[in-house]
């Protein structure tokens, strides 16, 4: 792909119609662009250039761009590189737009079981969960810079095309304040979208309309970066997410090319502005503008889990059961079948006249024809654990998941899905918050409250000692309540005021901090600011080892060291004596900002926790390193101190 000529000449046609047209009023904003991807690169990094000199031309080129199509709308527009960007940054502008990746602020991390083996990575982190400036994010970047803030802008596929489709017209984006006449066409309903009927209400139309929002798109012009589209499963099961578009792609007509989460909108479209139609850049400057409303509007529900099941997961595993999906699926493998055996004959008669063969040629001599495909196998592999009750009897899966369809919950893994036996017994949705009116009605009554303390532990992130503060919480919020599956089959409270209980995803570990109460550091000053203090608690059947460290006020240390800082993090490293293990990997105290390399520290009091099991007497010791630093020096570091817990 020479792209040498082609770009200058684009990006320069590109900066005289900006010029040329007449000067719209501008809106008076601060925007801050921050880039560093180019159109002809993938999320992964791979490219179309045929050389780093054209690759960075490019990249200037798309920074260009969007300087100018944001110059001609805001009153004030600076220009960044993602390598430049810090979140901070972000507090001095009215609106974000990042369009390449900043370093992060924390590394991404594994999650180990006891036996080492990683069960869960936790993402890297590029803001904390309290930052709610206004940002715009393009393609791929909601996904890889939000993961970790419980961003609803998950990878559902890196597939999106040029054009838009099942988008809301009346949405303010595409009315103003800049004012846009969209061009509206009838076109094929794309093919991939009939492979998802079953989610689909009635029968999916074979055309549908259709607005333009690229010149250009990967499926017409090789190497061009391909955009991506969000889950829609769930995207606006929150008054803090919506939904504006859809676009051509290789999944549903509802997946999210363009939705807003919080102070976050998901421009899942890729293409610069000279690659955008005069349309297009009309309704992204109208997005911007859109967003500055969401000046200090955070998210408030979570999708921690990108792959949680919600409900409408319910409708594939119904289709699963079917026959005709069985008939589908042998279909799919017998073309593969027949394509691959192709592969490997043309391979094998190139082999044979001693010409070299590619990787993927190679691999080919080893395929062998799929194995005969059941209709048993195949409810075995898409029903997991329900097999075992319903075996090969398709019809008893629907009317299971029809008859539950009340009482199904997500649970903490990928696509995992259960039946609350606990909710069914009362004969109320898990979705109705009379739900939580009635278990508090047992609270009160003295009626299993063993159940009713399930449910409401399962279902809200509030936590009370007795009924009269749950009734008290519940009618107090009840009207400003709502339920979400994405957010963790959780009721919450459509509010930004901290002080009400019932937001926090972070409670579980204040109840851990709150039950250890016992363990208490003791009084630090100017000459001794750090004071440790370690111990075992029981909480709700779990063990967990706690290491509490005291940090005089004026005083911090570091918590994340950022390359090239020439500071010590600190750290923890727990031995236990024979007969005990780890459970997983230990949870970490939140931190703050320190500077803008990307360093972290930790003030105040914090708690690291690590869960353990096993029985018997014994030591365990913690070895911690830290260094202490107030505004003007660093104390010497402290390394691998230990500490011993009797067990």
């Amino acid at each position: 792909m020479k792209l040498k000529v082609v770009a200058i000449f684009t990006l320069l046609l590109f900066t005289q119609l900006v010029k040329a047209q007449k000067a719209e009023s501008k809106k008076d904003l601060k925007v801050l662009y921050v880039g560093g991807s180019g159109n002809w690169m993938d999320a992964f990094g791979y490219n179309h250039y045929s050389s780093d000199e054209e690759k960075q031309r490019d990249i200037k080129g798309r920074m260009a761009s969007f300087e100018a199509l944001l110059k001609r709308y805001f009153t004030e527009v600076t220009v960044v590189k993602a390598e430049q960007y810090k979140a901070q940054m972000s507090e001095a502008y009215d609106v974000t737009v990042i369009d390449g990746k900043p370093e992060a602020i924390s590394p991404r991390k594994a999650e180990k079981d006891s036996t080492g083996r990683i069960i869960n990575y936790i993402p890297a982190s590029y803001f904390t969960e309290d930052f709610d400036k206004p940002v715009v994010f393009i393609g791929e970047l909601g996904e890889s810079l939000g993961r970790s803030i419980g961003l609803k802008a998950d990878w559902y596929c890196l597939c999106l095309d040029a054009h838009a489709l099942n988008f809301r017209e009346e949405h303010p984006i595409f009315k103003g304040p800049f004012p846009v006449k969209m061009t509206i066409e009838e076109r094929a309903t794309p093919e991939d979208a009939f492979h998802y009927e079953y989610y689909a209400d009635g029968e999916i139309p074979k055309t549908i309309p259709m607005w333009r929002v690229q010149t250009k798109g990967y499926k017409t012009d090789e190497g061009f970066r391909i955009g991506m589209v969000a889950r829609p499963w769930g995207f606006e099961d929150s008054p803090d997410a919506e939904y504006i578009s859809s676009g051509v792609c290789a999944k549903t007509l509802d997946a999210v090319a363009i939705g807003r989460h919080g102070n976050f909108l998901h421009w899942g479209f890729v293409a610069s502005p000279e690659y955008m139609t005069e349309e297009a850049q009309v309704v992204f400057a109208n997005a911007v503008a859109y967003m500055s409303d969401f000046e200090g509007k955070g998210i408030i529900a979570r999708k921690y889990l990108d792959r949680r099941a919600t409900r409408e997961y319910l409708k594939e595993l119904k289709y699963l059961s079917t026959r005709e999906a069985y008939e589908d699926r042998l279909e799919l493998n017998k073309n593969f079948d027949k394509s691959m055996l192709e592969e490997k004959k043309k391979a094998e008669e190139k082999q044979a006249r001693g010409e070299e063969l590619s990787g993927m040629e190679k691999r080919s001599l080893g395929y062998k024809k799929q194995p005969e495909l059941t209709y048993a196998d195949f409810l075995k592999r898409y029903q997991g654990k329900y097999y075992d009750i319903f075996g090969a009897d398709g019809e008893a899966y629907r009317k299971f998941y029809d008859d539950n369809h009340d009482y199904f919950y997500g649970e903490e893994a990928m696509y995992e899905i259960t039946v609350d036996e606990d909710v069914k017994s009362l004969k109320i949705p898990n979705y109705d918050k009379r739900l939580l009116d009635k278990c508090i009605s047992m609270l009160e009554k003295g009626v299993e409250t063993d159940k009713a303390r399930r449910i409401l532990s399962r279902y809200t992130m509030a936590d009370f000692d007795d009924a009269k503060s749950w009734r008290t919480w519940f009618e107090n919020n009840k009207d400003k309540m709502f339920f979400t599956e994405t957010g963790g089959y959780k009721f919450m409270i459509d509010t930004y005021d901290k002080s009400i209980e019932g937001n926090d995803y972070h409670r579980k570990k204040k109840e851990l901090t709150s039950s250890s109460d016992a363990i208490k550091p003791a009084a630090t000053d100017q000459l001794n600011p750090v004071s440790v203090a370690a111990g075992v608690v029981e909480d709700n059947g779990k063990k967990n080892l706690v290491v509490k460290m005291k940090i005089h006020d004026g005083f911090h240390l570091y918590a994340y060291v950022a390359q090239g800082d020439p500071f010590i993090a600190t750290e923890v490293d727990i031995e236990l004596p024979d007969g005990y293990e780890k459970i997983g990997e230990p949870e970490l105290p939140a931190y703050e900002y320190y500077n803008d390399n990307g360093t972290t520290r930790y003030t105040g009091e914090i708690v690291f926790t690590q869960e353990i099991s096993g029985e018997g007497s014994g030591e365990a010791l913690c070895y911690l390193t830290w260094q202490c630093c107030d505004a003007h020096i660093c104390q010497l570091p402290v390394v691998r101190k230990p500490f011993a817990v009797k067990l």
